[in-house]
């Protein structure tokens, strides 16, 4: 079974300052078997697979259990995942669009590479997760839980965390792209490291952030604007 980081990421603060560092997961996956039942059912109990190349657009994996995972350079294009568990995994390279993990639970996952649009977590829960490089437009993590969650070095576009409740989350390397706030909770997260940081809806939502000087400049007109300030 994968073992769980307990230091915190490169983000965090020291001696008191910044807001508190997001735990990482570090995983050492078991040797895998190669899973060969070419469609996934729902309730599944996946443990120690790997899933290569595998096209699973469309496919119903409502409620199914992965634990101890790779998957690797597959197809999700409209799958359902809904209430899925993915548990001490490596997803890798995934693409599609329309995904459906709705009310999901993540935990101990890294996610590398992934070039999806349209994905719906609203109401998940994802506790020490990476998302790693690749390009996620639409996201929508409306409702959902994220704790000891980092976005590194990758491209978030239009992503909806409007409800959600962000606890330990960082923005390392990664560009932001008119995300909406609207309604969330904040606490210890670091959006310093989100170039460019773009949000529509929700400044006021910030308390519990921290960004840098340079942010707060690029923020001033739509804060501003969101304040009632006329400025001349």
């Amino acid at each position: 079974m994968a073992r769980r980081a307990t230091g915190k990421s490169s983000g965090a603060g020291t001696g008191g300052a910044g807001p508190k560092g997001a735990r990482r997961p570090e995983l050492r996956l078991p040797p895998l078997e190669p899973w060969t039942d070419g469609a996934l059912q729902p309730d599944g109990d996946y443990d120690g697979l790997e899933f290569r190349d595998a096209d699973l657009a469309g496919q119903d994996g409502v409620g199914a259990r992965f634990m101890d995972c790779a998957l690797t350079g597959c197809a999700v294009d409209g799958t359902a995942l809904g209430r899925a568990r993915v548990l001490d995994s490596v997803l890798t390279g995934l693409r599609g669009v329309g995904t459906n993990l709705a009310e999901s639970t993540f935990r101990d996952v890294e996610v590398v590479d992934p070039r999806l649009g349209g994905t719906q977590l609203h109401g998940a829960v994802l506790e020490r997760v990476v998302f790693r490089g690749g390009k996620i437009d639409y996201l929508n993590l409306r409702e959902a839980h994220l704790k000891d969650v980092v976005f590194e070095s990758c491209v978030l576009v239009e992503p909806d965390f409007a409800g959600a409740r962000l606890e330990r989350v960082e923005f390392v390397d990664c560009a932001l792209k008119e995300a909406d706030f609207g309604g969330a909770t904040l606490k210890d997260v670091d959006l310093r490291g989100a170039t460019p940081l773009e949000i529509v809806r929700g400044l006021d939502r910030l308390s519990g952030a921290v960004i840098s000087t340079g942010q707060l400049l690029d923020l001033a007109p739509v804060l501003a604007s969101e304040l009632g300030i006329r400025v001349e």
